[in-house]
């Protein structure tokens, strides 16, 4: 540990202010940092107490910094007093000089130049300069770097100077009557007013200039200025000045000008950014407050009745008595009957009853009977008026002259299956066929290349040269420069590769082209008449993988078709051309385990899922668009679904066929 003397610290003054200027930019925060250092220096430099004090103004990794070039001044200044010589002005003169006032002496107002018999107080300037609320946030970071015994000191020194004071301010009083009717002011007010009294010295220049700058600030600070408060007409105010405020919430005088109420300004970095980051918060949540309402109101829709946002209070509600005995009774009825229904069933399919009654009811039923007509229209070509008509001999009348010896023959119908064009059968060639066709075709083009040549229409074409053939066809050429005939060689192969490789991507079909393509490969023709199959599969609703295959399979094939799912009877309905249908047989009864899964049968027992095909055939146009799965709980509304569609006829024959299968299998 290095003490200072307060000429040392003098000549430092100016570095440590330069280092405190490079990490603050305020004015107040330098003036504590240099006052902080000062001290420490003069009370015995240790950097770890010197840093935990900077820490309370600076973060630790600047803290570092300054004192790590605070302690490369103070041993280049040890350094440049090493090389002074020994002697000094003192000693040649042998007079001893007044010792230099330093900044951390105190002298009492009232000691005549002496010093207190005291401790000297250290106390920043700008802890006095500073406004009534950073007075309070310094003054506290100053006098948390002392000690608790110099802070004691401090506190007695303070006391006897508020003490002489107010003495010097009665004895003012005493003279002056103005001052008298003043009530008292303060203690900076007290001390500007006895520094006025005295006469100045060269030597409390510095002391002037900061008094008189405490008192404008005071005067600034306070509500009414020293010259209001010594007017003898002015009122005294014993009570504090009341608050008014306007319409629009704002602090206003008498006169109702509006009063700026100082407000509490952060001094310390991290306190700013707290503050910044307040503020930022607020208008982050304002403005997404605003957003919401207006999307809210964006989107808002005044007939739609909204509910409450206070939940309403319910009552007890009672049950009526006998209620659960009610319900009771309903569910052993139900049960009851129930039974009854499954015994009468079995005595039902034991007797063969039920089949018959169940395909009694698919039957179709005809509103109105079939009226049979009084003649045929054949017959009315002949007939003179109807079958009634009588002649005299009892005989039907007939018309004489429309029986001939001609032979009437009909308009010859072009079939609706036959094809608009005909169809000839592809002729498949052996591959020793299609090599000598090929060879032909390739003759026929050479022959007709050599034609045009000779006749001068197409220039010779260069040789084709090869690294092999290259010696064969160039002869001494090809021995008086090897390597120009070697790149010429291959410069005209890597040609030759391009023009294939372009001709190969002028022929590639686009990704458009290939999809029309292979659509068009799965597609068939089927406007001469569609193939239609019909399947049954015992369940079909709780197997979703198998619903997939069957509707995606479908979609692939680009046939149309519905699926109509019932309680024991689930029909498949698809339609397309013949290559279509091939495939998608494969996958309904090969590719698909449909036994795998088991299904309730009418006697509630396990059996396996099964999968028939009811009929296929060929219908003059498509009934059904694309494949879609269709659910009904009734089997009257299944069968409307179909004679919608004017194909009633694939669900009586699937559903029979499901009834008699069933009856069979009891």
């Amino acid at each position: 540990m290095s003490y200072y003397t307060r000429k040392e610290i003098d000549d430092l003054h100016n570095d440590i202010a330069t280092l405190a200027a490079k990490v603050v930019s305020s004015e107040e925060e330098k003036s504590l940092i240099i006052n902080t250092i000062e001290l420490c220096l003069h009370q015995g430099f240790e950097r770890q107490y010197l840093c935990e004090q900077l820490e309370k103004f600076v973060d630790r990794k600047q803290c570092l910094k300054m004192v790590d070039k605070l302690q490369e001044h103070l041993e280049e200044y040890k350094r440049k007093c090493r090389k002074r010589p020994d002697g000094d002005s003192t000693a040649t003169s042998g007079v001893a000089e007044p010792a230099k006032k330093s900044r951390f002496d105190v002298v009492h107002p009232h000691s005549n130049g002496e010093k207190p018999a005291l401790p000297p107080i250290v106390v920043p300037p700008a802890v006095i300069s500073n406004s009534s609320m950073s007075l309070g946030n310094s003054s506290n970071a100053a006098t948390s770097s002392l000690s608790s015994t110099q802070i004691k000191l401090m506190m007695v020194n303070a006391q006897r100077e508020i003490e002489e004071r107010k003495r010097a301010l009665n004895q003012l009083k005493a003279k002056d009557p103005i001052l008298a009717s003043v009530p008292q002011i303060g203690l900076p007010v007290a001390l500007a007013t006895q520094a006025l009294s005295k006469k100045p010295t060269p030597e409390d220049a510095d002391k002037a200039k900061k008094i008189a700058e405490l008192q404008a600030q005071i005067r600034a600070k306070l509500s009414g200025s020293l010259a209001t408060l010594i007017q003898p007409t002015a009122p005294v105010q014993d009570r504090p000045k009341p608050l008014i405020l306007d319409e629009d919430g704002r602090t206003i005088d008498k006169t109702g000008r509006a009063i700026n109420i100082p407000t509490l300004t952060p001094t310390l970095k991290a306190n700013i950014r707290a503050k910044k980051r307040e503020v930022f918060n607020k208008s982050q949540t304002h403005a997404e407050r605003n957003a919401a309402q207006e999307e809210a109101l964006k989107f808002f829709d005044d007939r739609i009745a909204q509910k409450s946002a206070v939940r309403t209070k319910r009552a007890l509600r009672f049950h009526e008595p006998g209620k659960f005995q009610q319900m009771a009774e309903r569910m052993r009825m139900k049960s009851q009957l129930e039974r009854l229904q499954n015994e009468i069933s079995q005595i039902a399919r034991k007797t063969g009853i039920s089949s018959a009654t169940k395909l009694a009811l698919i039957a179709p039923k005809q509103d109105t009977p079939d009226d049979v007509p009084m003649m045929e229209w054949w017959d009315s070509v002949i007939l003179t008026s109807d079958l009634n008509t009588l002649e005299d001999d009892g005989k039907i009348s007939i018309r004489k002259a429309a029986i001939t010896n001609l032979i009437e023959h009909p308009t010859q119908m072009k079939p609706p299956n036959e094809p608009l064009k005909p169809v000839y059968l592809p002729v498949f060639l052996t591959k020793k066929e299609r090599k000598k066709l090929r060879r032909q075709n390739r003759r026929e083009a050479w022959k007709e290349d050599q034609e045009k040549i000779r006749l001068g229409l197409v220039a010779t074409p260069e040789p084709k040269l090869r690294i092999s053939n290259l010696m064969r066809v160039l002869g001494t050429d090809a021995v008086q420069d090897p390597t120009k005939i070697e790149a010429h060689v291959r410069e005209q192969m890597a040609k030759r590769q391009k023009a294939h490789e372009d001709a190969n991507n002028a022929r590639k079909l686009t990704a458009e082209q290939k999809s029309e393509k292979k659509i068009r490969k799965i597609k068939e023709d089927t406007s001469c008449g569609v193939h239609v199959s019909v399947y049954r599969i015992k369940d079909l609703q709780d197997n979703a993988s198998k619903k997939f295959k069957v509707e995606t399979n479908a979609k692939q094939l680009h046939m149309t078709g519905t699926v109509v799912l019932f309680r024991d009877c689930c029909v498949v309905v698809v339609e397309g051309g013949p290559k279509q249908q091939k495939k998608y047989r494969r996958l309904m009864q090969h590719r698909i385990k449909w036994e795998e899964d088991s299904v309730k049968g009418p006697d509630g027992q396990e059996v396996p899922n099964a999968c028939v095909l009811v009929w296929e055939g060929t219908s003059q146009r498509r009934h059904f668009g694309e494949i879609k799965f269709k659910i009904f709980p009734m089997e009257k509304m299944a069968r409307e679904f179909f004679q919608k569609h004017q194909v009633e006829h694939y669900w009586d024959l699937a559903y029979s066929g499901a009834v008699l299968e069933a009856s069979t299998d009891e």
